[in-house]
Parts: C-alpha cells; structure tokens; sequence
C-alpha cells in the first residue's frame, strides 16, 4: 500500500519547527512528526497513521549531537542516530546499559536512519529503550509554544505508543544522570528472529556491596502497554545476596507482579508473564558477574 496524501513541511531550524506545530495545531490539523521514519513509514504505507501533514526533523542539525555535561550528564540530541549511539565510544563508556540496548535495534540499517529520540517518542512497548529510560532515570527537554520543559522518566512514558509531550512539542534531547563505576547492568529480550521486536525483555541494573544487593531497578518491556517497573522484585532483592537463588525468586515475584501481560498471535500473556520471569533471573545472573 501508499501512505494517503499528507502536506511535507520540513522547517530548517527548531524554531521554525516550534512555530510551524502551533500554527497546524491552531489551524486544527491532524499532524505527525517524523524523526526517522523507521516506525512511522511503515504506519503511514499500511494507513494505520493517516495524517494530514508531516513535519520532517532531518534539517534540524542542532538536535544532533553527543556531548558530556560539566556535572557528568550525558545528553544526546534527539536526532541523533541509533547508530551515531552505537558507535560513539563516550555513550559505550558513561551509559553503557543504553548502549547496549542501542544495539539490540534491529539492524544497522535501521540504526543508520532511526533517531534516539524518534524511538522514545514513538513509546512503542516492544522498545528497549522505555525500560532502559526508568532505569537509568533519564530526564527529557522538549520544546514547544509555551516554552521548553524537562520531564522524568516516570511521567513521559503514559500508555500504549503514548507519551507526555502535547502534540505541539518537540523532542530535543535525552539526558543520563552519571553512571556509577562498579553498578551492575544487564538487558534480556527475546523475539522471534534477531532484529525483531521483543515478546518481552528485562532491563535492569543494582550495586553489589558486601556481597548483597543495593539500589535494585528492574524494568520490563513487551509485556505490557508501556514499560514497567519490576518494583516487588526490587523490594525482595534489596539486601539480599547476590546469588542465583535469589535471582530465580526475583524472577518468579517479577512474573507475578505483572498487571496483565499482552497477548497476541506470537506470545499468549502467560507466555510473555514466563518470559519476564526467566530473562529477570538471566539478568541479574549476567549483571553479577560483571567485573565492572
């Protein structure tokens, strides 16, 4: 199929871009931004998405970009590339959970030209990278008609494909808090072939000191309509010994936490609740062993 007809506004800059999302927002039209088009073309080819106009960001140079703050944070430009991510030795280093997630999307192909801040705004639930954003705590600027404003992990991600920003914002950035020398981390999904979209995943990261488990954050994706905190598990880890004991009884209490897992013609909802069960118990079994 073709997308149906749609206007092609692409602003040069994030200025002109704010002003032209009023201006379509007051004149009440159905508009969608494209960051990318790795979720979105697809949407707009099957007339699942029917806009009446799309605005293109690929002209705003100044929202990608890399860079490590004065206090440690480090912020991304939302169109920055996934692969620009993948590839840049300071992300591996200063996020190295993020990293990693960053490379479990799909191909390289798909990197090349899907935008870091085109996937958090999408907030598809099969994402890596919702459940890797509560986790890590990451804050988001966004622009709009009113002005910019950060917002949290924990208020940007609201249900299923939907997130905090008003139609008439605009994703700038994404920004880490530092992450601790020596924190453990790992991330677990399966899917049908390499490259696909989860059935479910685990993401997740915890300090290990005298051998028990502190500061526990446990996310999962693909299970439910958006990412979610794994937060009885976290409760039961919290000082408790890092051993494969208690990460298969964190895994069973993070199956069972679960509200009401999706379901779908490739994974049944108790499928996707076993799933989350076992890949938190992967998880933390990789996190520990982790030298660093």
């Amino acid at each position: 199929m073709k997308p149906a007809p749609f206007e092609y506004y692409a602003p040069s800059s994030l200025t002109d871009a704010v002003d032209l999302l009023a201006q379509l927002d007051a004149d009440g039209c159905d508009m969608k931004i494209i960051a990318g088009g790795q979720s979105l073309m697809p949407m707009l080819a099957l007339r699942v998405a029917r806009p009446e106009a799309l605005v293109d960001l690929r002209l705003l140079g100044e929202l990608d970009y890399i860079r490590k703050q004065e206090d440690g944070t480090l912020a991304i430009g939302a169109m920055t590339s996934k692969q620009a991510a993948v590839d840049s030795p300071l992300v591996k280093d200063a996020q190295p959970l993020f990293h990693a997630a960053t490379e479990l999307v799909g191909h390289r192909q798909i990197r090349n030209r899907g935008s870091v801040g085109g996937s958090f705004a999408h907030a598809d639930p099969a994402s890596e990278y919702p459940a890797v954003a509560l986790v890590l705590d990451t804050e988001f600027d966004a622009s709009g008609h009113n002005g910019p404003r950060t917002i949290p992990a924990q208020d940007f991600f609201v249900t299923y494909m939907t997130t905090a920003l008003e139609s008439t914002d605009i994703l700038t950035a994404v920004r880490f808090a530092p992450f601790p020398y020596g924190r453990r981390w790992a991330i677990q999904e399966f899917s049908r072939r390499n490259g696909d979209l989860a059935l479910a995943g685990v993401a997740l990261a915890f300090n290990i000191e005298a051998g028990l488990c502190r500061d526990v954050r446990i996310a999962a994706f693909g299970v439910e309509a958006t990412a979610v905190r794994l937060t009885a598990a976290e409760q039961m880890l919290e000082g408790r010994p890092a051993q494969g004991v208690e990460f298969e009884r964190a895994g069973k209490i993070a199956a069972a936490a679960l509200d009401d897992p999706m379901s779908c013609i490739h994974a049944s909802s108790e499928y996707r609740r076993h799933l989350v069960g076992v890949l938190t118990a992967r998880a933390l079994g990789e996190a520990a062993a982790r030298s660093n």
